[in-house]
């Protein structure tokens, strides 16, 4: 779990790309169509507060277990919302 973790926390440091594909289906002759699809390309700023923690931090070799657990929920809900907009 350290590892998601810190892979995670490395990822929001450096920024990423994030893709998400949405696809329209209709129905013709009763069976299910793709109609479109639509891929959206999108950069994911640095994320300072990630920065400071490796710096400061030495990574999560610091942290207890409570403490990566809170950091990797805020992680994946930060990463959650960024893949939504």
């Amino acid at each position: 779990m350290e590892d998601e973790v810190l892979g995670a926390l490395k990822k929001c440091a450096v920024g990423l790309e994030a893709s998400e594909t949405v696809e329209e289906f209709g129905v013709e002759d009763g069976q299910l169509k793709l109609v479109k699809r639509k891929v959206t390309r999108r950069d994911i700023p640095p994320d300072i507060k990630a920065v400071k923690l490796l710096i400061d931090g030495g990574g999560v070799d610091g942290l207890s277990v409570e403490e990566l657990e809170e950091e990797r929920k805020k992680l994946l809900i930060l990463l959650n919302k960024e893949e939504e907009k």
